[in-house]
């Protein structure tokens, strides 16, 4: 697990290069005075963005692979991410900041463009003061949808 870098990751650099690209620059990397320390955060817009890779914190949209082994282990694991995780984004939130929660599976090639797209404008309509904070899950299906395609999924296994 040492080679697993929580800094700098690829799909943080993706992010970064997609705000850059649009011009928006000034952002903080891993700012210590934002609860949760985001990886990219806007201070003055108020804007914290998450980039989360899919294995870690147990991404709804892909369901990625479970350890075979040490299971205990690693459901524990898990299940300290997702806390640490609701646990930074309710106090962002409760500050009045906007979150933006991006897996790294809507950072692939072809959900790359719509993922950035969305990415922009939540940054630059957080300009508006006297918005109230929220959490954005960028790239993320409908509700309907993720039921459909987890009935779908329970299918094909049985």
């Amino acid at each position: 697990m040492q080679a697993n870098r929580s800094k700098n990751t690829k799909p943080e650099l993706l992010v970064r290069a997609g705000l850059r690209e649009a011009g928006l620059t000034g952002y903080r990397l891993h700012w210590k005075k934002a609860p949760g320390h985001p990886d990219i955060c806007f201070p003055g817009r108020r804007v914290a963005i998450f980039v989360h890779g899919c294995f870690w914190h147990r991404c709804p949209h892909c369901s990625p692979s479970r350890p075979k082994t040490h299971p205990e282990f690693w459901e524990e694991k898990f299940a300290r991410n997702r806390a640490r995780d609701a646990r930074d984004c309710a106090l962002l939130v409760s500050q009045g900041w906007t979150v933006l929660v991006v897996w790294e599976c809507r950072l692939k090639r072809g959900l790359l463009d719509q993922t950035m797209e969305t990415i922009v404008e939540e940054v630059r309509a957080a300009r508006e003061k006297d918005r109230p904070g929220r959490v954005v899950e960028v790239g993320s299906m409908p509700a309907w949808r993720l039921r459909e395609l987890r009935a779908r999924r329970r299918m094909r296994r049985s």
